[in-house]
């Protein structure tokens, strides 16, 4: 097994990867002194080379694009390892063990907690690369949103990308090119990743979480080949209930008393679920730094610790913030996978096209069958329109209200047609 073992349906991406990072071993099995020349060659190319070199060619700084879920930040991680592990990427010595817990001393990471990043931040990373490598060949940094960066800041990378140290590469993650400034991308090797196959997905589930191939297909299909969220559909029995209530809960609207009651259910929906999944991270980093600042369990923190700690709550404080966004972002994303199927079948999609939410695919057409397309392409602009909004900081609740609303006339004239 290597650090390429768990990725999946991104085997084009992981070729030009794998080849940058075995051409970057190639001066180091020369002799000394030949090594010497040829280390100043590949200096020279490092520099010169951008995104129109050689598949097979490194360089210093690399993007790689895709969809929520492709694998963007393991894809970078696995080629950092492959940089920094002395036998390219084994996945199971010192070297790789540490990156894969973000402790390697040559691997600087940013991922933010916060909406955007700040300049700050960035400063400090850039600051921090113009060190030579302690104890591999490279020096590697990762930014995991490279697209959450304002203007200003994207100028303070971008002097760090002119002007590159030797063994520093730069990794850049966003969703797509068109996030990041054009001097950036005129900087950088870009890498486009696809969205895997559902069969790809459910593989990966079964291989690598022992998932049962019935639940592992449901799951990768239902989170539209997420790999994170297909993951949790098929381990957490909790996510799945609050995907179901979801559906359940739009397809039930009928008036504005509903609209403003459901979205109030919709909003402890997502906040469950951005629990779920900070809780745990949150008591595991609060006891790793108790123990490294040398305070017991049970013990008060010394008030000259304090400060430390209010740092970390503070911080948890803002993943609370974004993870409740990203619940909300995903209730949408799931409502618009259940009028996606129902415009499907009511303009008569061949079988070969398969529903997202095969489970329910009996309601799914009762649903069709009562509803005119019009009122349902209007339901996905208005959840649309609620994505827009949330994103442009108009309050949840009242964006969940105006879409739930357009949904309701839907149901309305469904339960008109089905009624006896």
């Amino acid at each position: 097994m290597t650090v390429w073992s768990d990725l999946t349906g991104q085997s084009a991406a992981i070729e030009v990867f794998r080849a940058a990072a075995e051409s970057s071993l190639r001066p180091r099995t020369q002799p000394q002194g030949e090594q010497h020349e040829q280390g100043e060659q590949h200096k020279q190319g490092v520099q010169a080379t951008d995104a129109r070199g050689p598949a097979d060619s490194m360089t210093h700084s690399w993007l790689i694009t895709g969809p929520p879920g492709s694998g963007r930040s393991n894809l970078a991680y696995a080629f950092a390892s492959a940089l920094l592990c002395r036998f390219g990427g084994c996945g199971v010595c010192p070297d790789c063990t540490q990156v894969a817990a973000r402790t390697h001393p040559d691997l600087a990471v940013l991922a933010t907690e916060r909406v955007i990043i700040s300049i700050d931040e960035v400063r400090k990373l850039v600051s921090s690369s113009q060190f030579s490598p302690s104890v591999a060949r490279y020096r590697v940094v990762v930014i995991e949103d490279a697209d959450r960066m304002q203007e200003r800041t994207s100028n303070v990378l971008l002097k760090a990308l002119e002007e590159p140290p030797e063994r520093t590469v730069w990794i850049l993650c966003a969703p797509s090119e068109a996030d990041l400034l054009p001097t950036i991308r005129s900087r950088v090797r870009s890498v486009r990743l696809r969205v895997p196959s559902t069969d790809d997905v459910a593989s990966l589930l079964q291989r690598r979480d022992g998932v049962d191939a019935v639940t592992a297909e449901r799951a990768a299909r239902e989170s539209q080949s997420h790999i994170g969220m297909a993951h949790r559909l098929a381990t957490n029995d909790d996510a799945r209930a609050r995907r179901a209530e979801t559906l359940d809960l739009a397809l039930g609207i009928r008036s504005v008393g509903d609209a403003v009651r459901g979205a109030a259910r919709l909003l402890e929906i997502a906040g469950a679920d951005a629990q779920a999944i900070t809780e745990e991270r949150d008591a595991e980093e609060r006891a790793h730094a108790l123990r490294s600042l040398g305070v017991e369990p049970g013990q008060a923190v010394p008030p000259a610790l304090r400060g430390q700690m209010k740092a970390l709550e503070d911080d948890q404080k803002r993943r609370a913030t974004r993870s409740l966004r990203d619940g909300i972002d995903r209730i949408l994303t799931d409502l618009l996978s259940l009028y996606r199927d129902i415009v499907l079948v009511q303009l008569g999609a061949p079988e070969s096209v398969e529903l997202v939410n095969e489970a329910i695919a009996d309601r799914v057409r009762e649903v069709a069958a009562g509803v005119d397309p019009t009122q349902t392409l209007a339901a996905m602009d208005a959840i649309a329109d609620a994505r827009r909004r949330i994103a442009a900081n108009v309050a949840p609740a009242l964006s969940l209200e105006a879409m739930l609303i357009t949904l309701a006339e839907a149901g309305r004239t469904a339960a008109r047609k089905v009624s006896p």
